[in-house]
């Protein structure tokens, strides 16, 4: 909203400064900040709103120490990222923006289906909370949105060649390809790294094409219930989830601002994709909402995300990977949720399995996800979390390596 008032001043009466809210990286910082104080300052009356409505959390005994101390704390606490973000969003970004859309609605959508979980448990003394099969009908819904909107919408374009000159120091556009709808991404560690999804359906015939979305689309839902479920079994122990995201988001944050630029996708070497950029201010409030969160949430936590927070944050770190050509990436720099749906996985995989041939089940990991195998091994939450942070920022670093090791 402040984006088209300073730009209406602008264009109508000249007033000094206004042009300052045409710049992406001067709304993007002013969005971070604004975030930051709001989920700071307000984050603080919504955990008192939360206690005094007896939102707590019902701890399952799960034989970890320190477990009891945490039943009754607030949770929901992902209310508070969630407007912190949005406020910010919808005061500096550009609503009209198909990419800030997508990632309003994601915000919404999973937000709402983590509020129902968090409200059926606390409402309904159901520590399962909202059926799991709910929750991947979910997923999938926005899968299939996200899907549909990125491969149907005639705004989700890229440039695949322009050119740029430099003369005198001074770049200059000298010549601009034209948009093309594409279904193309990103292969890391690649020279030439573009993968189109058209090639998986296109050997069938030419015309098979148009169909590409058979191929598209499935593959953004498994991106979305992954990431989305990796988040949420990420939130296990204080402040592990919002700080390995808060890492995670502002890596993406430099994918998005660089495919958005034409100058520094043409010095890079990477897919310009027009109006991208705009989801740099998105990213910057999301980035600040999870840092001042992490003020109520570090050990020990006076507020836990819920499912509201870690669905809807999963949520929006797959959509950013897939509108920034980047999903191939969330292996790398989704490290930490990866090894935790992985440990899952293998966990009970090997349970089963093992129970099948000799009648008693085995394990793998002392408990999953693979933080709580390390408080079984003794380690404290909080040296866990700092440490799979630590490990986020390599995972981080590796990621934005890609732009130029090839």
């Amino acid at each position: 909203m402040l984006y088209y008032l300073f730009e209406f001043l602008e264009n109508n009466y000249d007033l000094p400064g206004a042009r300052l809210f045409q710049y992406i990286s001067f709304r993007a910082a002013f969005a971070i900040i604004l975030s930051l104080l709001i989920s700071m300052i307000f984050g603080k009356r919504i955990i008192l709103f939360l206690q005094r409505k007896q939102i707590g959390e019902s701890v399952r005994e799960l034989g970890l120490k320190g477990q009891k101390e945490k039943a009754g704390t607030p949770t929901m606490g992902g209310l508070i990222i969630i407007m912190s973000t949005l406020i910010p969003v919808l005061l500096l970004a550009q609503l009209n923006n198909i990419y800030v859309i997508l990632l309003i609605v994601t915000t919404v959508w999973m937000g709402v289906i983590g509020f129902l979980d968090d409200y059926i448990k606390i409402s309904k003394k159901n520590k399962e909370g909202l059926e799991g099969k709910f929750k991947i009908v979910g997923q999938i819904g926005l899968g299939i949105f996200v899907g549909a909107v990125m491969y149907f919408h005639p705004d989700v374009t890229v440039r695949s060649d322009n050119k740029v000159t430099t003369t005198n120091n001074v770049q200059m556009i000298s010549e601009t390809s034209p948009e093309e709808k594409s279904t193309t991404t990103t292969i890391p560690f690649f020279k030439n790294n573009e993968l189109d999804y058209t090639r998986a359906i296109s050997w069938i015939s030419e015309g098979a094409k148009s169909y590409a979305w058979l191929i598209f689309i499935p593959v953004v839902i498994f991106i979305v219930t992954a990431v989305s479920n990796g988040a949420n079994l990420t939130d296990g122990i204080d402040g592990l989830a919002a700080g390995t995201s808060a890492i995670i988001v502002l890596t993406l944050g430099i994918f998005a601002w660089v495919s958005g630029n034409v100058f520094f996708s043409d010095y890079l070497n990477v897919m310009n994709i027009p109006r991208s950029g705009e989801m740099t201010v998105f990213i910057a409030a999301f980035a600040g909402a999870l840092v001042g969160f992490l003020w109520y949430n570090t050990y020990p936590a006076q507020v836990f995300m819920g499912d509201t927070g870690s669905l809807t944050i999963g949520g929006i770190i797959a959509v950013i990977a897939i509108a920034t050509r980047k999903e191939l990436l969330i292996p790398i720099l989704c490290g930490i949720f990866f090894i935790e749906n992985l440990s899952v996985i293998l966990q009970v995989g090997w349970f089963k399995y093992t129970k099948k041939r000799t009648g008693q089940g085995r394990r793998i990991f002392l408990m999953s996800p693979l933080h709580h195998h390390y408080q079984k091994l003794g380690f404290h939450e909080s040296k866990i979390a700092v440490r799979f942070w630590i490990i986020g920022i390599l995972l981080a670093v590796m990621t934005i390596v890609t732009l130029k090791i090839r």
